[in-house]
């Protein structure tokens, strides 16, 4: 199969005004097949520049916030019935996808979501799409960031490991120049120690890039780690907030998400009796 060819051109960011990638909902209502409230006037701000963790149970809300974010709920017979999605103050509540990420909107969705019959620069090459071709700049800053995509780029996608698919799925999202990228469960089916290096590229693409960060995660430890802020969702509303540093101390936090009881004692769901009513928030 033969390569991808790709437009010469400035490096990323280059001839490009500010993208601070400023997100804020505001009391965003989201209802699917005309029926079924999932978000119920859910409000978050995601600061330029900042890493936000969405944190969350299984039918929280948190994938369904990122639909709302990105476009996608017609997709799923889903709409935002009421409220506002701002990126850098402009109403994009009613923008489609595609318009979204030319304004600087990208996400990772849960499960990767690579084009398998394609080889890794072809997918690379296709994320780079709404920015009409890729350049090699662009190649060569997403090969920076993951060698390891480098020494595949002529591998069929398919034949990747989980850990190397996630590495593409970031890498084609930042083949877009996102101001503001959204990530999806990152450490969903992997190995603990593939799961610290994924978030490790994600802090570091915060760092040197300034990119602003949206990540929903069921591993809180992992995602308060990096983040610098967190919400907390539960049916469909934001209970709590604040400093990842605050939240890591939170007891409620500790308990129901870190797996820590009273005293650094080690918890497991199925051991918390009587879940919602001992939460603070409920």
């Amino acid at each position: 199969m033969t390569e991808p060819t790709v437009a010469a051109g400035a490096a990323p960011g280059e001839g490009q005004g500010p993208s601070p990638g400023a997100l804020r909902l505001n009391n965003v209502e989201v209802i699917y097949d005309e029926v079924i409230l999932v978000l119920r006037g859910l409000s978050l701000e995601v600061a330029p520049g900042s890493v936000v963790a969405l944190l969350g149970s299984n039918g929280a809300g948190k994938s369904t916030t990122l639909k709302a974010v990105s476009g996608l709920l017609p997709t799923e017979h889903g709409e935002v019935t009421d409220g506002q999605v701002l990126l850098d103050e402009q109403d994009v509540t009613h923008v489609d996808a595609a318009r979204r990420v030319r304004r600087g909107m990208s996400l990772c969705m849960e499960g990767r979501h690579v084009f398998e019959h394609l080889t890794v620069q072809e997918n690379l090459v296709a994320g780079a799409y709404s920015r009409g071709r890729a350049r090699p700049a662009d190649l060569d800053l997403v090969y920076g960031y993951f060698p390891r995509l480098s020494e595949l780029r002529s591998r069929v996608s398919g034949f990747l490991s989980g850990g190397e698919q996630q590495m593409l799925a970031i890498g084609r999202a930042l083949m877009s120049h996102p101001r503001l990228l959204m990530l999806d469960e990152p450490s969903l089916g992997l190995a603990p120690r593939l799961v610290e290096e994924i978030f490790g590229h994600i802090r570091r693409l915060n760092q040197e890039l300034g990119t602003t960060i949206l990540v929903v995660e069921q591993n809180a430890r992992q995602a308060l780690d990096i983040a610098d802020y967190g919400y907390v969702m539960e049916r469909g509303r934001v209970v709590l907030d604040g400093p990842a540093t605050e939240l890591r101390e939170n007891p409620d936090v500790k308990e129901f998400y870190l797996g820590v009881g009273k005293e650094g004692e080690r918890r497991s769901y199925r051991d918390v009796k009587h879940y919602k009513r001992r939460k603070r928030w409920l």
